[in-house]
């Protein structure tokens, strides 16, 4: 499932996530599932016809991933997983950063990193006045939206609703929009 939250230039998208790593960091083997959300560049594109055609959206350059994860043998609300990663170069994250303050309460983190986009910017090494303060002043209204969103997503995760397993056996997995 995945939940898009939109401004001018900026958007917020959060998804559930199943995922097995070929190639785990030490002590981090095994599945694992959970909720993650990315702050990332929006872009509009041309119209594909007239005025009234629907209006081609690109979520673009990501810029900042929350992965609210938990290895899927633990009790759900572990987050014995969660991380984030301020950084991206290019599509690819930086190395996961785990903070003992997001896993005491992710959810909570998550708001507290939203709520200044301007540092957040700055951390992925973006320049922060790209971003029009008419974008950060939504996206702080939004918080709690967004945080409700990603409290019922891992909600469902929990029920076994989200977040499932491939079909098939796999030594790699990827499962969720994110």
């Amino acid at each position: 499932m995945l939940y898009a939250f939109g401004f001018e230039t900026v958007g917020v998208v959060v998804g559930d996530l199943y995922f097995i790593d070929p190639h785990p960091e030490p002590g981090q083997e095994g599945p694992e599932r959970g909720v993650r959300l990315e702050v990332r560049l929006l872009a509009r594109q041309e119209l594909h016809g007239s005025i009234y055609s629907a209006q081609p959206i690109v979520i673009d350059q990501p810029v900042w991933r929350a992965d609210l994860l938990e290895s899927v043998d633990t009790a759900p609300g572990s987050f014995d997983r969660t991380h984030h990663h301020p950084r991206f170069v290019g599509w690819e994250p930086g190395k996961r950063q785990f903070e003992q303050a997001m896993s005491g309460d992710p959810v909570a983190f998550v708001g507290a990193q939203l709520e200044d986009l301007p540092a957040l910017l700055e951390r992925a090494r973006l320049d922060p006045s790209s971003v029009p303060e008419a974008d950060v002043e939504a996206l702080r209204g939004t918080i709690p939206e967004i945080l409700d969103t990603t409290r019922r997503l891992l909600d469902r995760v929990w029920a076994g609703e989200l977040a499932r397993p491939p079909a098939e056996t796999a030594d790699s997995a990827r499962v969720g929009w994110l």
